[in-house]
């Protein structure tokens, strides 16, 4: 099939790479034509493991091709995927979907022949019936269909989650449009992948809904840790004891931080505001994004307690700084609250990031960056394993770092305390 990904964020490229990696022929869209160039010479926008070789290997084979031209890439496709950002509004929590709009009016001026419109973008329910308001001004409805098809992929693990993905949720009003998908779809679905067709409606609530759930069990296992630590016992134990049960599962019960990435915390936001407008309070929801939020204030403090409120001049190296392993996504990492609040207590902060210097933490004072795991922790006072890469499972703290008072505080329990008090280290977990 011809395929249209309009945007080529994070959805967008991943989305369209892996269509042509099974055998469709697709056309990724951007207006930024420097982002274009450097995608024809194969340099990648984002960090997602496994991408760049899909990419290189279809546009190689001419399955994949990139432009800025949205006019005779509409024009030469069947489907047209938008795949533009749908950040939270400044000072709102109601979602910001001017980009999509944008990109309907600007369809709606192109069609000619049949096409179905197809929002991957996380939009709030009824987005859909708006875009086809906007479409059907300009052209007749039997020339077009618009369709909900969340995307349900996981930064670091994307090219998996799209591949052999738990579900396909695909929301359609006519069966010409849902005959289509099916095809669309057939080499997953023939490997096992569950296919449900819904409404437009419900296929939009339901990436909402499944966010909000997942981002309610990682705050009600952050909760327990709380608890954990008041009680002496171990929240490791309790997130396996309870993700045995086959009606919880084991999956996002790991005790840390507060969740962030570029889903969780606007997506529980816009769910919220969606409920409002109908005057429905989703009241769960609302105490998991204010427990969320408290989160960071909770682990200052609890940095402020292991430093005995000595923390002025103090040497705090983060490893890690983006919201989960294996992507370079910074958007609502905790560590963009953590840091500058410790800035103002006038701690010294250093970090080793594994996919590069950020801009963002640049422009602080007193920030430094490393380019070494064993640079970072060297002079350091403090070491906050933030993010759980690989490579900081396995370090020798005792060996590296040159301070014999030494204190580790462990967001992502990456070691056993046990064998930490073994080798002479101060060290703090979550929910210990």
């Amino acid at each position: 099939m011809k395929l249209c990904m309009i945007g080529t964020g994070y959805v967008g490229l991943v989305s369209g790479a892996c269509f042509s990696d099974l055998g469709n022929k697709v056309i990724c869209v951007d207006k930024d034509q420097n982002k274009i160039n450097n995608l024809k010479k194969g340099i990648i926008p984002i960090y997602e493991p496994g991408l760049d070789e899909i990419v290189k290997r279809n546009f190689r084979n001419k399955r994949l091709s990139f432009s800025s031209d949205l006019n005779n890439s509409i024009k030469k496709s069947d489907i047209i995927f938008i795949c533009v950002g749908t950040p939270t509004k400044k000072r709102s929590s109601e979602s910001d979907l001017s980009y999509v709009m944008n990109v309907a009016n600007s369809v709606s001026k192109l069609i000619k022949t049949y096409k179905i419109i197809i929002t991957k973008s996380t939009v709030p329910v009824t987005t859909g019936d708006y875009i086809e308001k906007i479409i059907s001004k300009k052209v007749s409805k039997k020339l077009f269909d618009v369709v909900s098809n969340p995307e349900f992929l996981r930064e670091g693990e994307a090219i998996r989650d799209f591949m052999y993905p738990d579900r396909i949720v695909v929301g359609a009003m006519s069966n010409k449009a849902k005959k289509v998908l099916k095809n669309l779809y057939l080499p997953l679905i023939s490997k096992g992948s569950k296919y449900l067709e819904t409404s437009r409606r419900s296929a939009e609530l339901i990436k909402y809904a499944s966010n909000s759930f997942l981002a309610t069990k990682i705050t009600f296992i952050n909760e327990i840790s709380n608890l954990c630590e008041k009680i002496g016992v171990d929240v490791e134990d309790i997130s396996i004891g309870i993700g045995l049960d086959k009606r919880i599962g084991e999956r996002f019960l790991r005790a840390g931080p507060a969740y962030g990435g570029s889903c969780f915390p606007k997506d529980t936001k816009a769910i919220v505001n969606t409920a409002d407008k109908y005057k429905s309070n989703l009241s769960v929801i609302k105490s998991v994004i204010k427990s969320n939020e408290q989160r960071n204030f909770l682990l200052i403090s609890k940095i402020k307690s292991i430093l005995k409120n000595k923390i002025n001049r103090k040497k705090i190296t983060f490893l890690g700084v983006t919201f989960k392993a294996n992507t370079d996504d910074m958007r609502d990492s905790p560590s963009l609250r953590l840091i500058p609040s410790l800035i103002k207590k006038g701690a010294f902060i250093n970090y080793y990031e594994p996919t590069g210097e950020k801009e963002i933490f640049s422009k602080l004072k007193n920030v430094t960056f490393s380019s070494s795991i064993n640079e970072a922790i060297k002079f350091s006072d403090l070491i906050v394993i933030h993010t759980e890469w690989n490579e900081f499972k396995s370090i020798n703290f005792k060996i590296n770092s040159k301070n014999k008072k030494l204190i580790i505080y462990d967001l992502r329990n990456l070691y056993s305390p046990s064998v930490m008090k073994e080798r002479g280290l101060k060290y703090f977990g979550i929910g210990r």
